[in-house]
């Protein structure tokens, strides 16, 4: 493990509460944390002092998702990192990727917020952008050939060929969970960042 790198121990999954929004792209975030949560064996409950659904692992790991919609996911975050001390480079934030393919993912530390509002609160309200974050491709409407706006495009459902892909990158990038566990974030960005194979053309 690298001196200076600090392992993940606040994993935070953006996406909107409420059944409506539960399978929609905008969620995908939502969709990893409640993957890592069965993988660690955790379940997620309100905490209503940090604005959102939480649970903690038997290795000290805080998951979350913010209850407070997209755009004030920071609120929920700050509040939980803050409390526990957790600074921004030890935090991963999971969420929806429209500059990435379905089935593709990408990890990162710091960068723009590229217009996401959920990643743009969370900057605010910590003060930074040095946090990790797992981008999941879900496409932009452009590049799928979509006539429809972004924020319609991210409030519905991928495409029926889509959510296979999207689903076999969740479970590809949970394979780097060990790694970022133990701060060794070079070989998590290698497995993470691997291509998948070609995605199948639009039925």
């Amino acid at each position: 493990m690298s001196t200076s790198a600090l392992p993940i121990r606040l994993v935070v999954g953006l996406g909107n509460p409420g059944n409506e929004y539960i399978d929609t792209r905008h969620n995908a975030g939502f969709w990893w944390v409640d993957a890592l949560a069965r993988e660690l064996g955790v379940h997620l409950q309100l905490e209503s002092k940090f604005h959102g659904l939480a649970a903690r692992s038997r290795d000290d790991v805080w998951l979350l998702q913010p209850t407070t919609y997209m755009n004030r996911s920071g609120q929920s975050v700050a509040a939980l990192a803050r409390f526990y001390k957790i600074p921004p480079e030890a935090i991963l934030v999971v969420h929806d990727e429209l500059d990435l393919l379905p089935g593709e993912a990408k990890l990162k530390q710091g960068g723009s917020h590229a217009g996401h509002n959920g990643l743009k609160d969370i900057q605010a309200l910590l003060g930074t952008a040095n946090f990790w974050r797992l981008r999941l491709g879900v496409g932009h409407p452009r590049t799928l050939n979509l006539n429809q706006s972004v924020v319609d495009f991210v409030l519905q459902r991928p495409r029926q060929n889509e959510q296979p892909d999207i689903e076999a990158a969740i479970e590809r990038s949970l394979k780097a969970w060990p790694l970022l566990a133990a701060a060794e974030f070079p070989r998590a960005t290698m497995a993470v960042n691997t291509k998948p194979k070609a995605a199948k053309p639009a039925a």
